[in-house]
This record gives C-alpha cells, sequence and structure tokens, in this order.
C-alpha cells in the first residue's frame, strides 16, 4: 500500500491494517526479499513528531506505521478516516516472530536493562519453537560498537527496545549499516514484558483501551510522558472543528 494512502492522524501517516494486516504485509515483503521497519506509533509519539521534523520525517520514510493504542484509533474516528483496528507493540511481536522462526530468520534483541534483553531471550526460546536468537546486547543509542555487533551476528529480524523515539532515531539511522537485517520494530517495553519485569494487563483492560492507565498505576514515573495525552486530545478535537468548518 502506498504511503500516501495512510490515515493522517496529526500529520503522521498510519496504515490502513490491523494485526492480521500488518503480518501479511511484513511476510510478503520478507518473501520478496524486501526490508520492513515498522514503527508503533502511540499518541506520544504523534505530538513529538508535530514539532520534530527529522522524527516526522523518520516516520513518512518507515516502510509500516501501525497504531499502537486506542488515542490513535479514537482520533482517526473522530478525524472521519477510521484505522481497522489497534496495533500494540507486544501483539506484533507475537504474531511475527513465530512465522519468521519457521522460516529460520535469527533474531536479534537490543536495549532494555541490563540482563533484561537476555532474559527475554529466554522467554522466546520456551514460547516460540524453532526461533533462533542470534544475539542480544543492552548496547547503547550512541555507539558505533553496538552497530558493529548487530552486524557481525546477521540477523534478519531486530528488535529494538530503546524506548520511543530513540529506538525510532536509532533504527532509521544506521539500518542502511545492517544488510542482513530484513525486519526492524522499536519494541518500547516488550522485552521488560517478556522478562517478567511489568505486569501485563488483563484481557477486559485490552479491550477497553486502558492499557496505558494499567501501566500508569504500575509504573507512575510514566506521568510525566502521558501529560501530552490532554494535548493530543486537544489538537484532534481542533482539527475535527477545521474540517468540519471547511
Amino acid at each position: 500500500m502506498s504511503r500516501d494512502r495512510r490515515v493522517d492522524v496529526l500529520g503522521v501517516g498510519f496504515d490502513r491494517v490491523g494485526l492480521r494486516g500488518a503480518l501479511e504485509r511484513v511476510l510478503e515483503r520478507h518473501a520478496a526479499g524486501e526490508r520492513t521497519f515498522i514503527i508503533t506509533a502511540n499518541p506520544e509519539f504523534v505530538m513529538l513528531a508535530r514539532h520534530d521534523r527529522e522524527l516526522a520525517g523518520v516516520a513518512r520514510e518507515a516502510h509500516l506505521v501501525v497504531a499502537d493504542g486506542a488515542g490513535i484509533l479514537v482520533a482517526s474516528r473522530l478525524l472521519g478516516d477510521p484505522l481497522p483496528a489497534r496495533v500494540p507493540g507486544r501483539f506484533l511481536v507475537q504474531a511475527i516472530l513465530p512465522r519468521l522462526a519457521a522460516l529460520g530468520a535469527p533474531v536479534f534483541l537490543l536495549g532494555a536493562g541490563p540482563g533484561v534483553a537476555d532474559r527475554a531471550a529466554e522467554t522466546l526460546r520456551r514460547r516460540v519453537p524453532g526461533i533462533r536468537i542470534a544475539g542480544t546486547d543492552t548496547g547503547s543509542p550512541d555507539d558505533d560498537a553496538t552497530v558493529a555487533r548487530v552486524a557481525a551476528a546477521r540477523p534478519r529480524v531486530l528488535l529494538v527496545a530503546y524506548g520511543m523515539p530513540r529506538q525510532e532515531r536509532w533504527l532509521a539511522r544506521n539500518l542502511p549499516r545492517l544488510e542482513s537485517v530484513k525486519v526492524a520494530i522499536g519494541v518500547g517495553g516488550v522485552f521488560d514484558q517478556l522478562a517478567g519485569r511489568v505486569r501485563l494487563p488483563p484481557r477486559l483492560v485490552h479491550a477497553l483501551g486502558f492499557e496505558w492507565l494499567w501501566r500508569l498505576a504500575f509504573e507512575p514515573r510514566r506521568w510525566r510522558r502521558q501529560r501530552v495525552l490532554p494535548l493530543f486530545v486537544a489538537h484532534v478535537l481542533l482539527e475535527r472543528a477545521r474540517h468540519g468548518a471547511r
């Protein structure tokens, strides 16, 4: 699907896919030998991209941008161009890895705190039959040696957990140097979830779109990041009013 057919949410384009559609897109591109750089964007990412031209450019050039969060889904509906469904990063990872593991694609886990990627890799070995872990590394977003270590491992799938937007910037900057990588995703807190460091929300909380509130309850330090949510809502409503006035 052409990037110009994306759903515009305050300047960030989202692909018109749910979880199944995103998986199919990745598998189709992988089968064709094409690289797929995936961004799972939430309202915080959108608000940052509004004031950061470089980050906005990263989102435009990504091969797949999906709605990680109920806020993006609701905004698209209010703006009159609804996205089909949310695509939370942890579910996308869960969907992609078994299919690519069956094809023998090695996976590299980069980022998170010391030892977290190792524990996450052990969880994946238990859950995903036949998965090949090419390597794990805490690394550093500003360390060229990190890029060299990833390149030497020659993974086909690269999961980067530096947090948004550092992981997206890192991937945009370094993917040209990582020739073996065909699927690259910024995964945020997925390693922490796999390692058992954070509690996953119940299904009802996820179904209602309140994962952000669940995480805030167990990680109060996140309140600083989530201060942008009321501003995001205000901008969406203003944009909706502008559309209605045309």
